[in-house]
């Protein structure tokens, strides 16, 4: 005898509890036998003696009992066939459902619904059709919300925790993002039972995609908690796992968008080892001699120097950082580690654009090496790259440097970033020297400055500086530095002492101003 498939597909629709059809009043439909409790995938009717090879699994079964003989045995049968309840229609052939068939009902755990005779099975069928219609619309309005809430968290400027976050809300759940060795990376949601997180977490070894042939995704049960993990694109081993307490129609479909936004979002720095090659590249770049920075840069430049901090005062992590990166265009992010505070550096190249000679231009440089009417070779000036604030980031931008200057291009950076936080501004680029002391030779100009800043040590230079840029303000200055604002009238009074000027005196700030400045 053929045995039904052993994972049979389901109707492209929700399964309908059982106490819904029974709330249906109009239908009469009473439950007389069997638990309370079931899903129904489909309805089918059949007078057959035995049914079950024409079953899938899951249907309301509909009779009159035509052919019903051993009640025992069939009610074993239908259970074996996985069928979820059954519709037992009374008259013309019973008066009342026979006492064996709720008998067997009880003993196999199958509901038994006694059908009165004013109720067609039909009537019974399409109820279920239009109840399944319903759960289908409610599961489709339900994802919807869902990816337009996953859409917004991943818009937001720590994308990968807003993400896990609106996923764990919208699963009622706890999400997690592993590394392949099980390490958790962001985590959401209310945290399960130890024996069920330890599930989970070998759950999500299964998909880690370290070796060939892994699954995409893969579900569990431990207890009353319902596991799932799926594995990120991009082959580095990043795994969402989901530990809820229930598993409702739609919950898949919502894990998939949020599978493909993290595998976007976490792209740019996943696993530890490409955050680490990056975070040590920039580390190199910024403080190395020119020499070997330009094979490791190769022809593009200049190049601008961000950091960044978070403007709520938390410590972003690689992927949050390389989030940041994605944004401003550059994989040169370095998100800082243990040892550091908690600012990011950023690296971008500068945008070049090619421009053809002009007509006047052309008429300025006749003859040459061209013929004439042959186009002259267009320039290729660098264009600084316009840095646009970042939602959520605090950020300090060097001016476009060669790459002879990054380290000091670093250095205005920071004080750029620390000059937007001491005046609460999302963004503030490090202004280029221009006007009169753009006149003045820079070798000239440096050797000025080292004579008259000699008396200086480099912390009481650097709050010099920060204090003139900001206007004289002690409490700025003190916010920019991390310092009380008495340390910062001591230092101010220090160095008017050992330069021996009047600091209230604005031509001594100007000077000093355009000497700090070359620095």
């Amino acid at each position: 005898m053929p045995s039904p498939p052993a994972h049979s597909p389901g109707p492209p629709a929700p399964p309908i509890p059982l106490a819904e059809l029974l709330a249906r009043e109009e239908l009469g439909l009473r439950r007389i036998a069997g638990p309370a409790d079931a899903e129904l995938l489909w309805v089918h009717t059949s007078e057959m003696a035995d049914p079950y090879p024409y079953l899938l699994g899951g249907e309301l079964l509909l009779s009159a009992g035509v052919l019903l003989t051993d009640p025992d045995r069939y009610v074993a049968r239908l259970v074996e066939a996985g069928a979820a309840a059954l519709g037992f229609g009374v008259r013309p052939v019973y008066e009342a459902v026979p006492e064996a068939l709720i008998e067997a009902c009880d003993r196999y755990g199958l509901p038994l619904l006694e059908v009165p005779p004013e109720t067609p099975f039909t009537t019974i069928a399409r109820a279920v059709w239009r109840l399944m219609a319903q759960a289908r619309h409610r599961e489709l309005r339900r994802v919807t919300r869902a990816q337009q809430a996953l859409a917004t968290a991943a818009a937001r400027p720590d994308p990968v925790p807003a993400v896990l976050h609106q996923l764990a809300t919208q699963l009622s759940g706890r999400a997690v993002l592993l590394t392949a060795r099980g390490e958790e990376v962001h985590a959401a949601g209310r945290r399960p039972p130890p024996e069920a997180a330890g599930a989970l977490t070998r759950l999500a070894r299964v998909v880690a995609r370290e070796r060939p042939g892994s699954p995409a995704s893969a579900t569990d049960t431990h207890g009353d908690t319902h596991l799932a993990a799926y594995a990120l694109g991009g082959g580095e081993g990043l795994v969402l796992a989901l530990a809820t307490s229930r598993r409702e129609p739609g919950d898949h479909t919502v894990a998939g968008i949020a599978v493909v936004l993290l595998s976007l979002l976490a792209a740019p720095h996943q696993g530890a080892d490409a955050a680490d090659r990056s975070a040590a590249l920039v580390r190199l770049l910024l403080g190395a001699t020119p020499a070997e920075v330009a094979p490791l840069l190769g022809p593009d430049g200049p190049w601008t120097v961000i950091h960044a901090r978070r403007s709520d005062g938390t410590t972003p992590d690689a992927l949050t950082a390389g989030a940041l990166g994605a944004s401003l265009g550059s994989a040169l992010v370095d998100a800082g580690g243990e040892d550091a505070d908690d600012t990011v550096r950023v690296l971008l190249p500068t945008v070049r654009v090619l421009l053809p000679a002009t007509a006047g231009e052309a008429a300025e440089h006749p003859g040459g090496d061209e013929e004439p009417g042959e186009p002259r070779e267009p320039r290729e000036p660098p264009q600084a790259r316009t840095v646009p604030p970042q939602p959520g980031w605090t950020l300090g931008v060097s001016t476009p440097t060669p790459l002879s200057a990054l380290a000091a291009a670093d250095t205005r950076a920071a004080r750029a970033l620390a000059h937007a936080e001491a005046t609460r501004t999302p963004l503030k680029i490090d202004a280029p020297v221009t006007g009169l002391a753009a006149l003045i030779p820079p070798d000239q100009a440096a050797a000025h400055a080292r004579t008259l800043l000699a008396p200086l040590t480099p912390p009481l230079a650097d709050t010099l500086r920060c204090w003139l840029s900001l206007h004289g303000s002690w409490d700025r200055t003190a916010v920019a530095l991390s310092v009380h604002r008495n340390t910062v009238r001591q230092r101010i009074g220090r160095c008017a002492e050992l330069l021996d000027v009047d600091l209230n005196d604005m031509d001594a700030r100007a000077e000093l101003w355009f000497a700090l400045r070359q620095e």
